[in-house]
């Protein structure tokens, strides 16, 4: 392992927190089983790429996603999910076929071709970090990573909302007997959530690509953030995005016939031991 697939895998982490982050809030908080978290990361890439495209600008790009996908967000828990409210399997089964619908719609929309959205000229080409040379574009995303888990954990821990929302999921009943509409306190989440989906698909779409399948694979590694680190952890989030991230960069450089291996294998090793993986709480 040298230095630049450390980076790489730090990035890559960076990346992965920024989406899991969202999948953490609606799975982990809320108790909703999302599987079109990845659907949302895809579309919200393929919006951020046309907006960009078509104005120039990367921030009107990332503007475009997370609003998009915050509206679809809406649109998916009010319109859907309200009713299969507490039944877990029903929410599987419903969102896994929002993501099949939306999947398709991307492909009549933008095609099957393989898209990247177009990073900002400041963003481009490599800075020279002592021997070493690498891409600024990824260095910013390692940056973003760390504002939002900053902004997160605020939001979390240091507002009103923060605390009605881990009220809320605790006690239901009670915050709104104080005259809360939990409800709305509740679909404000979801909405964050998917744009944090959002932001990361046109954030993602500028290095790893955006093509027909990459809603199922940054899923399946969200899902292992997750349980890894444990279910409505920010801190357990970002611990398991930093083991994924990196278990996947040292699997791909040592080993790359088993790279999935190298994610899957420790995290089925540490879940047989910690079933609430290793911030998660028993409800």
């Amino acid at each position: 392992m040298n230095a630049f697939s450390i980076l790489n895998g730090l990035t890559f982490a960076a990346l992965l927190f920024i989406v899991a982050s969202g999948f953490t809030l609606i799975f982990g908080l809320l108790r909703i089983v999302n599987l079109a978290h990845g659907a949302l990361y895809l579309f919200g890439g393929l919006v951020g790429y046309s907006a960009a495209t078509a104005s120039g600008s990367f921030a009107i790009g990332i503007i475009a996603a997370m609003l998009f996908a915050a509206v679809l967000g809406l649109a998916l828990d009010q319109g859907l999910l309200r009713f299969v409210r507490g039944f877990e399997l029903r929410q599987v089964l419903l969102t896994l076929g929002v993501a099949f619908i939306l999947n398709d719609l991307a492909l009549v929309i933008w095609g099957g071709d393989t898209l990247t959205v177009p990073a900002p000229e400041a963003l481009l080409g490599a800075l020279n970090i002592g021997d070493l040379y690498y891409p600024k574009y990824r260095l910013f995303v390692l940056a973003l990573g760390i504002l939002v888990f900053a902004g997160l954990w605020l939001l979390l821990n240091r507002t009103r909302l923060g605390a009605l929302i881990r009220a809320g999921v605790d006690d239901p009943e009670t915050i709104q007997a104080l005259g809360i509409d939990i409800r709305k306190v509740f679909m404000a989440t979801f909405m964050l959530g998917a744009a944090l989906a959002g932001l990361g698909g046109v954030v993602g779409g500028a290095f790893l690509t955006l093509y027909p399948s990459a809603d199922s694979e940054i899923l399946v590694f969200s899902l292992a953030v997750v349980i890894i680190g444990g279910r409505g952890s920010l801190a357990g989030a970002a611990v398991g995005a930093l083991l994924v991230g990196l278990l996947n960069s040292i699997g791909q450089v040592m080993f790359p016939e088993l790279a999935y291996f190298a994610i899957f294998g420790p995290m089925a090793a540490l879940l047989a031991f910690r079933p609430l993986g290793l911030f998660g709480k028993a409800a």
